[in-house]
């Protein structure tokens, strides 16, 4: 599995920590950046996230700022690309399952660490279920 990161200064750290979890179980990263917590725009960082998602160079993309909103604005800006704002298991969880989301969105100012970590491992590991659910995707894009 591959997956490409981007976020803002806000976003960081978490960035950070997530590329450690994911390398250590195997998952290959492209990390966009930033490369410090220094003020920055994030849709500088969020774009190439949406691009490796679009052109299959990433399975999955996650994108992370304070609020996870700008992020989220962001990457959905892009047809086909489903980004996910998520604040606990579940919806990390039912953004797979329901919705095949393909980008998760992470408020690092409002989730401690370690469910952020929980919600990115669900959203990774949580397959689309397809069915009544695969119509609705299909509808989201004109």
């Amino acid at each position: 599995m591959h997956i490409a990161l981007g976020g803002d200064h806000a976003g960081f750290e978490y960035k950070e920590e997530l590329i450690v979890h994911l390398k250590s179980s195997g998952i290959e990263i492209t990390d966009h950046g930033p490369k410090s917590d220094d003020s920055v725009d994030y849709p500088d960082f969020v774009k190439p996230v949406t691009r490796d998602v679009l052109e299959k160079k990433a399975d999955f993309g996650i994108v992370i700022c304070g609020s996870g909103n700008g992020v989220a604005m962001t990457a959905n800006k892009f047809k086909g690309i489903r980004a996910a704002l998520c604040w606990n298991t579940d919806l990390a969880k039912l953004a797979r399952q329901h919705n095949n989301a393909n980008v998760l969105a992470i408020p690092a100012r409002f989730v401690p660490l370690k469910l952020a970590l929980e919600m990115t491992d669900i959203f990774l590991n949580t397959p689309f279920e397809g069915g009544r659910h695969a119509r609705r995707v299909e509808k989201i894009n004109p």
